[in-house]
């Protein structure tokens, strides 16, 4: 028998839950449940936004990369739109950054930046390379290689686990520990990087569904290639995740 367009997506649907929205990454995250509570103490409250930052600075690299190795026009935008916005470029009333204003302080890293500071980091101290721990480093390497990807199936395979994985709660636990700590101890502390990001990812959530039946009707797609590409990227998000649990 063969199957209609619409019950071939339905049932790639299920394989797609059963695999990247099942991940455990995605159901649980022990160490941004820990943050949560906002029992972080200064020392280890530094190294998380030491091996944040690092991964927030490197995922320039894989965005511009992204970019470079889009197969159309709209693809090239819309990976444009995402990697201007983290440079400055401000989204206008229409959600585009077309016509928006760049600002050196709009840049996201820029905000992580005076974020650190505040905890006592210096610019040398955040955002390098050399900074990062394995766990961080293997991470920031999966976006390159998979969400970075020149095959059209693997990079929308580690696009929709990397958007599925941010609407997933965990900024919203972040923020949770961060203003706990703000109330507690360090009044001072900017959360505009963290809050902005957590709004972001609620409206990207609402699209994810659209994005997965987009690329599953190109010419080409492999399904294949798609949930190895998600699986993959959530490993390594899950990494990312372990490594700063063992830094407590």
């Amino acid at each position: 028998m063969i199957c209609s367009p619409e019950s071939a997506l339905e049932t790639f649907r299920r394989d797609v839950a059963a695999t990247i929205g099942a991940h455990p990454i995605v159901r649980a995250n022990p160490y941004t449940t820990w943050f949560a509570a906002g029992a972080a103490t200064d020392e280890q409250l530094r190294a998380f936004t030491v091996q944040f930052s690092v991964f927030s600075h490197l995922f320039i690299e894989s965005q511009l990369r992204k970019c470079i190795n889009a197969p159309d026009l709209a693809s090239y935008r819309a990976g444009k739109e995402i990697l201007l916005n983290e440079l400055g470029v401000s989204f206008t009333r229409e959600g585009s950054v077309e016509g928006g204003t760049f600002r050196f302080r709009a840049g996201h890293f820029e905000w992580l930046a005076e974020f650190a500071s505040v905890l006592g980091l210096h610019w040398h101290e955040i955002g390098k390379r050399a900074l990062g721990t394995p766990a961080t480093l293997a991470f920031c390497d999966a976006l390159t290689q998979w969400y970075g990807s020149a095959d059209e199936s693997t990079a929308a395979g580690a696009s929709f686990a990397i958007e599925h994985w941010a609407a997933a709660g965990f900024w919203k636990e972040l923020i949770a520990g961060l203003r706990a700590i703000k109330a507690a101890r360090i009044e001072e502390l900017p959360l505009g990087f963290w809050t902005w990001h957590d709004a972001l990812e609620d409206q990207h959530a609402a699209h994810t569904d659209d994005e997965l039946a987009q690329a599953f009707a190109k010419p080409g797609f492999s399904q294949e290639r798609f949930l190895r590409a998600g699986t993959a990227m959530l490993d390594a998000v899950a990494g990312f995740w372990e490594g700063l649990a063992r830094t407590r």
